[in-house]
C-alpha cells in the first residue's frame, strides 16, 4: 500500500504543470512613466521555479530578463520583483507583447501582458495634389509616425469635415470619394469640379489633442482637346511653309548650289628653269620667273 501512495505522488508531481496569470493584460502608459507588468503563479512541487521575460512583435521575439538579470537594451531599465516586471521609465519603442514564462520540471506556463506605450499625435505629413485633371483618380495621403496607438484620420474640405459616407449627407451628394480612417488615403475615383476646394487632415488618438496639417488647394481642370488639336495641325503647318520656302529659294538661285559654292582650286607649276654653262663649267640661271 505505501508503494502505491508512494508512486502515486510521484505521478502526481510528475503530471503537475504552473499556471501562471496577469492582472494586467492591457497596461497603457504615458511615455516617460514608469509601468509594472504583472505576473503570478502557482506550483505545488516547485516554489522557485524559472521566470523569464520575452517581448514578442511582428519580426521577431527577444529576451527581456532571462537566467535572472536583464538583456543589454534593458540594462538599468528594468528590474523583477515577485509578481511582476518593473519599468523604471518607458519610450514609444517599448510597446508590444510581452509574455512573462514560468518553467521547471520541463513543464511551462505564460502570460501575456500588452503594454501600450501613449504618445499624443503631431502633426500629420499630409500629400495633396494642387493641381489634377478631371475625371483622374486621386489619392490624397496622410501619415504620422509618432502617434501611440496608431492615429486615426478625418478628412477636410474648406475646414468642414468629410463624412466617411458622402451618399447620406445632401451637402456632399455630388462628391464621389472613399476615406481610410485607419490609413489616412482620400480616394477620388474620378474627380470632379465640385471636388475643388481647400483639403486638410487631422491625426487623433487616446494620448493627446489632435493635430491638422495646413491646408493645400486642390483644383482640376479639363483636358483641351481642341487646343492640342490645334497645336499639332499649326506646328505641322509651320514646317510645311518652311520647306517650301527653302526648296522656293534654292530654285530661285537665292541658294547657291553645292557645286557652285566649293571654293576653286588652281594649281601652279614653276617653270623649267634655263640654265647655260659658264666659262667656270658651272650652271647658271639665263632667266627669271614670277610667280
Amino acid at each position: 500500500m505505501i508503494v502505491f501512495i508512494f508512486l502515486g505522488l510521484l505521478l502526481h508531481r510528475a503530471d503537475s504543470q504552473f499556471t501562471a496569470s496577469t492582472s494586467t493584460p492591457l497596461l497603457k502608459v504615458g511615455e516617460n512613466e514608469g509601468a509594472d507588468l504583472k505576473c503570478t503563479y502557482s506550483s505545488d512541487f516547485n516554489p522557485n521555479p524559472r521566470i523569464e521575460w520575452s517581448l514578442r512583435r511582428t519580426r521577431g521575439s527577444s529576451f527581456v530578463f532571462f537566467d535572472g538579470q536583464p538583456t543589454k537594451p534593458y540594462e538599468g531599465r528594468v528590474t523583477q520583483y515577485t509578481g511582476g516586471l518593473r519599468f523604471n521609465s518607458v519610450t514609444r519603442d517599448d510597446s508590444g507583447l510581452y509574455v512573462c514564462t514560468v518553467a521547471g520540471n520541463a513543464h511551462s506556463a505564460e502570460a501575456k501582458i500588452n503594454l501600450v506605450v501613449l504618445v499624443p499625435p503631431s502633426v500629420p505629413v499630409c500629400l495633396i495634389p494642387t493641381s489634377v485633371r478631371t475625371s483622374q483618380q486621386v489619392i490624397l495621403s496622410c501619415f504620422d509616425k509618432d502617434a501611440s496607438p496608431p492615429a486615426t484620420y478625418k478628412w477636410f474640405k474648406n475646414n468642414e469635415p468629410l463624412p466617411e459616407d458622402p451618399s447620406k449627407f445632401a451637402a456632399y451628394k455630388n462628391m464621389t470619394y472613399k476615406i481610410d480612417p485607419n490609413t489616412g488615403n482620400l480616394e477620388f475615383p474620378a474627380v470632379a469640379q465640385a471636388d475643388n476646394g481647400d483639403y486638410s487632415c487631422e491625426a487623433s488618438n487616446e494620448a493627446g489633442p489632435p493635430q491638422r496639417c495646413t491646408a493645400v488647394r486642390m483644383m482640376s481642370y479639363d483636358l483641351n482637346v481642341g487646343g492640342i488639336v490645334a497645336g499639332v495641325i499649326f506646328a505641322l503647318l509651320a514646317v510645311c511653309v518652311l520647306v517650301f520656302g527653302v526648296w522656293f529659294a534654292y530654285r530661285k538661285g537665292y541658294i547657291p548650289k553645292m557645286s557652285e559654292s566649293k571654293p576653286k582650286t588652281v594649281v601652279y607649276s614653276q617653270p623649267a628653269a634655263n640654265y647655260e654653262d659658264d666659262e667656270d663649267g658651272e650652271f647658271r640661271q639665263k632667266s627669271s620667273f614670277v610667280v
